[in-house]
């Protein structure tokens, strides 16, 4: 009679993996109600923050609230990190800007249609690499690549808006247009400024800056919109010449398909959807690792691909762009004390209710002020103490970022260049160091630790042995310079008796280093040396003795443990050289 039950609790876990939501707790009245206060905080802020990123994003300034409603709703369904905000953030708006520029007029028809598709491709990606479980590619860039990328990215961007926020001509129109060729040309933008616009963007990036400081939960954005709305209808800032948002279209966005580009243009958006699918997911990462760790849980990488994929999905579906997890947003949505997805739920109620009755607030605001809400949340991302502390750590990966830095901003507007060189760089550092693992003489110091005998000036752990240590997995890309290493010191040291391999950090072993060791055993059996391995792991040791190794005969010893093999190797006499004929 339990078996009908077991199939239940079977399909009910299976359908739990599958709608994560199902997971989420009944809410009750004070759950709601921390929700609530929470999901209002996130949904304040993503108001203004969507217009000014979809203005960063060369599209319709509505289209940045679209991102913030059905694609968060959406991404946190089926995410695994149920705490983090989705939405329009300032790096992936940079990236689809950059992406098609050349492709068609900011702002047209068009370029919402590829905004759509670069939405619609990379969530699909997303998707696949999730359900496929591929979310170790994460792995594919390192830190100080992303670091450099986004630091690079954050320049561009804090560029970019300066024009606006100082209120110089045809500085708004430079956002989504931005490269380096056309910033050159200083006289297009050192125009007369209009000094109110000046006025609306300084006084509104210092109040944000100082609001950040004092209280970074207060809803400063929205309440500096408002008021700058206010002053602004007041004054007669847009009859004196001073550039506002202007009118937006009201009313839910409709789903569909955007029409098919013709295939020279969806080609060329191939490896920006391959950038913003690794970039944005690096951004969720970010706040994901941060939000499990603080839970005691286990990040679920794979299932956030697939919540976030189909997040992205929707936006393309909603005529929105590429969403990613905002750090900013979801630390708040956390400080304000959101448990669950509900919180979530709650911003897009808020956000609803905005594009509903807000947007005719939204027609007096000063595009200065938003270029000073896009400058407020990419300025904390400039760090360059991290170039410092990175030079001390390591001088090689150091100057990895410092090119990916360069090539981000000197291949603008084409930013993936440089984050693909700096993984490229990154990933041939890595080939570099397991092309030549660390392979050293021990020598015994007076702790009773081996270490590299050259650099602690030991002597020889005893009379015609040679005793090394490999730091790293014998396999194919370290195997020949275990045997080089070998067969360079017996050169060098034809007296040499007796080779000892202190094989405890060989953790791993695959067909060339079995290939490897064997020719290593008979080598040293031509020559009449005896070979010692002193703790190798049972998984290694298992390998080998499946494919014939380590086979009983004097000329062979194993030993558990290092203690023993260095009582055993030095307790050894010294042997004559044997005559060749």
């Amino acid at each position: 009679m339990r078996i009908p039950c077991t199939n239940a609790c079977l399909a009910m876990t299976r359908l739990q993996h599958l709608l994560p939501f199902l997971n989420w707790p009944r809410p009750d009245l004070k759950l709601l109600r921390n929700e609530a206060v929470a999901g209002l905080t996130v949904g304040l802020m993503v108001i203004p923050q969507g217009v000014a990123y979809a203005a960063l994003a060369g599209m319709p300034l509505q289209t940045g609230i679209y991102a913030a409603m059905l694609p968060a709703l959406v991404a946190v369904l089926f995410s695994a990190s149920t705490r983090l905000s989705v939405g329009p953030t300032a790096l992936t708006c940079l990236l689809v800007s950059s992406s098609l520029s050349g492709l068609a007029p900011p702002g047209s028809a068009q370029w919402v249609a590829l905004a759509m598709w670069l939405a619609l491709l990379s969530g699909l990606l997303q998707v696949g690499l999730g359900l496929l479980r591929f979310g170790w590619l994460l792995n594919l860039v390192s830190a100080p690549v992303l670091m450099a990328f986004t630091q690079g990215a954050a320049l561009l961007i804090i560029s970019s808006q300066l024009p606006a926020l100082l209120g110089l001509q045809d500085g708004w129109h430079g956002l989504a247009t931005w490269s380096l060729g056309q910033y050159g040309q200083y006289g297009q933008y050192w125009q007369p400024w209009h000094v109110g616009s000046a006025l609306f963007g300084v006084g509104a990036l210092t109040v944000l800056t100082l609001a950040r400081r004092w209280k970074p939960a207060f809803p400063s954005v929205l309440l500096v919109v408002l008021a700058a709305a206010g002053v602004s209808v007041w004054t007669g800032f847009e009859a004196s010449g001073g550039a506002v948002v202007g009118q937006l279209p009201e009313g839910l966005p409709g789903l569909s398909l955007p029409g098919l580009p013709d295939w020279r243009v969806l080609s060329a958006l191939v490896l920006p959807t391959l950038v913003i699918t690794l970039v944005s997911f690096l951004e969720t990462a970010s706040s994901a690792k941060v939000d499990s760790e603080r839970a005691g849980q286990r990040w679920n990488q794979n299932q956030d691909l697939i919540g976030q994929g189909l997040g992205k999905i929707a936006s393309g579906l909603s005529g929105a762009f590429p969403t990613s997890s905002s750090f900013a947003r979801s630390a708040l949505n956390i400080f304000a004390g959101a448990k669950t997805g509900w919180a979530t739920l709650a911003s897009v109620i808020v956000v609803l209710l905005s594009l509903l009755f807000f947007l005719p607030v939204l027609r007096h605001v000063p595009q200065a002020v938003l270029a000073a809400i896009v400058l407020t949340a990419v300025v904390g991302l400039l760090k360059p103490q991290a170039f410092v502390r990175l030079w001390r750590i390591s001088r090689t990966e150091a100057a990895i970022a410092g090119v990916t830095l360069a090539l981000t901003l000197l291949t603008a507007p084409r930013l993936y260049w440089g984050v693909l060189a700096g993984v490229l760089m990154g990933l041939s550092h890595f080939l570099y160091q397991r092309l030549h693992p660390r392979i050293v003489e021990v020598g015994l110091d007076a702790d009773g630790s081996l270490r590299d005998r050259h650099v602690w000036h030991l002597p020889p752990l005893a009379s015609q042995v040679y005793a090394l240590r490999m730091d790293a997995a014998l396999e194919f890309a370290s195997a020949s310079s275990l045997e080089q290493a070998v067969v360079a010191y017996l050169s060098q040291h034809p007296d040499t008796r007796h080779v000892c391999l202190f094989a405890q950090p060989i953790n791993r072993i695959d067909a060339t280093g079995v290939e490897c060791l064997a020719k290593l055993e008979a080598l040293l059996a031509a020559r009449q040396i005896t070979l010692h391995i002193s703790g190798m792991k049972l998984p290694v040791e298992s390998v080998l003795r499946s494919a014939g190794c380590l086979q009983a005969n004097p000329g062979l010893h194993l030993y558990r443990n290092d203690a023993e093999a260095v009582q055993q190797l030095q307790q050894l006499q010294p042997q004559r050289e044997p005559i060749r004929p």
